[in-house]
């Protein structure tokens, strides 16, 4: 045997290369699953935040049902309200509900402070809380949606919103 043929190179690289482009292909899916993965502990996380700032003002959470968000489809900007509870500003527990759920919107969308840095978390994010009482239960329902378009192409599949549901008694 004196060595390789030229034929035994060049399949040697075809091999090689169909590898590597397997190889490339699990790559992608791997890192489009990873961003959709994170893109929903996101979601979770700000599902848990609003809750958390509902359990800190429960007596306003529970009575006048302030944290009460709509379902939109389609993300709106946040608007501010008349108190920023920030730093010495003392707050009442209405004025402090309101500024939690305007600091969640921005938090919520990646395109909710026009002008100013990227806050959002979530692409065209939204969210909405649902507080009922029953007797002497509180129930909150708060749904967070996102646009996982670049994952949902990738498994093949129809691009639709994404959603987590948190449910709890207050």
């Amino acid at each position: 045997m004196g060595g390789f043929t030229l034929i035994e190179v060049l399949v040697s690289i075809v091999i090689l290369s169909i590898g590597l482009l397997g190889i490339a292909k699990l790559m992608m899916f791997s890192s489009r699953s990873n961003d959709s993965a994170y893109l929903r502990s996101q979601a979770t996380e700000l599902a848990y935040e609003i809750l958390d700032n509902m359990r800190a003002n429960r007596t306003e959470a529970i009575s006048n049902l302030s944290y009460n968000t709509p379902a939109t489809a389609v993300p709106t900007t946040a608007t501010p309200p008349a108190t920023l509870c920030l730093g010495a500003v003392t707050c009442n527990s209405t004025q402090q509900a309101a500024f939690d759920v305007y600091e969640w919107k921005l938090r919520l969308n990646n395109a909710s402070n026009p002008g100013g840095p990227t806050i959002g978390a979530l692409p065209t994010g939204t969210g909405s809380v649902l507080t009922t009482n029953v007797g002497s239960q509180t129930t909150v329902v708060i749904v967070v949606s996102w646009n996982d378009t670049v994952a949902q192409s990738t498994f093949g599949e129809a691009a639709a919103p994404q959603s987590i549901t948190l449910e709890t008694v207050l």
